[in-house]
């Protein structure tokens, strides 16, 4: 699944193809998706100029006049800017076409993606008013996560996976900041010290910055706006590196499962 650095790699590389043109068509192949895409996303998009492009955790947020078009990846979706003649393939579901004759095209072959359109605030739409600070924002710091986990018994990858703690740390990661923290992703996380809790912040910022500055992490399904895939899989400390030397300290990486996911460590330094 696209995670927070891929979205935001997403967003950079199609944003200066977006800002300023008019969309003139919306060409829904398949409305299909994780949520039948709106019948009137179609008419109320067309004419309209698309102003900014952001990104609230993973969704996509295209400003157009008084309404938003959010857009989710899902786990397979990407978005690609081509001619707008060229023939659509397979899984290739939503045109939007613009004034220059290129458009978006949104794929998505397990269509858990998401297309929506609000005229009301976008950051109070259902699906992301309850959302944590974003992970590369001021408010978000150790002091947050410290207060936020008092009590908690659950594991601490989970709950800074957790996107009511903070948003867009996936389980890769997590896996990648909590190495570079020295905490063991098994920890309760209000077992954690106020201290403990301020290396993992700075370290989330660093990880996702680190991996944003590469174009993220491609494993299957994602590649970036431009075709190119990122490349930050090869600077991953722990993910996928079960039995290899532990860069730390040279004990051997073990991987675990949390929550049905996948967890990798060091247990000699992540303590």
């Amino acid at each position: 699944m696209p995670e927070l650095p891929e979205v935001e790699t997403t967003r950079r590389g199609i944003e200066p193809h977006l800002l300023g043109r008019r969309v003139v068509e919306v060409v829904v192949r398949d409305g299909r998706l994780r949520w039948p895409v709106p019948e009137a996303l179609a008419l109320e998009l067309r004419g309209r100029r698309i102003d900014a492009v952001q990104r609230r955790a993973k969704y996509l947020l295209l400003r157009a006049g008084d309404g938003t078009a959010i857009l989710h990846l899902g786990m397979s979706g990407s978005l690609r800017i081509l001619p707008a003649e060229q023939e659509p393939v397979q899984h290739d579901h939503i045109d939007i076409v613009l004034d220059d004759g290129f458009c978006l095209r949104f794929r998505d072959p397990r269509r858990f993606g998401s297309l929506h359109w609000t005229r009301s605030n976008p950051l109070e739409h259902k699906l992301l008013r309850a959302l944590g600070p974003e992970p590369l924002a001021d408010e978000f710091n150790g002091l947050w996560l410290h207060t936020r986990s008092r009590r908690r018994r659950v594991a601490v990858k989970n709950f800074i996976m957790d996107s009511h703690t903070v948003v867009g740390v996936g389980n890769i990661y997590a896996s990648e900041a909590l190495c570079r923290a020295r905490i063991d992703p098994r920890r309760a996380a209000g077992r954690i010290s106020a201290r403990r809790y301020d290396a993992l912040a700075a370290s989330i910022r660093e990880t996702l910055t680190r991996a944003i500055a590469a174009g993220g992490t491609t494993l299957r399904d994602f590649t970036g706006s431009d075709g190119k895939p990122g490349y930050f899989a090869q600077e991953l400390l722990v993910y996928g590196r079960e039995g290899q030397p532990c860069g730390h300290c040279g004990g051997t990486i073990e991987r675990v499962v949390q929550g049905a996911r996948a967890s990798y460590f060091c247990p000699s330094c992540q303590r």
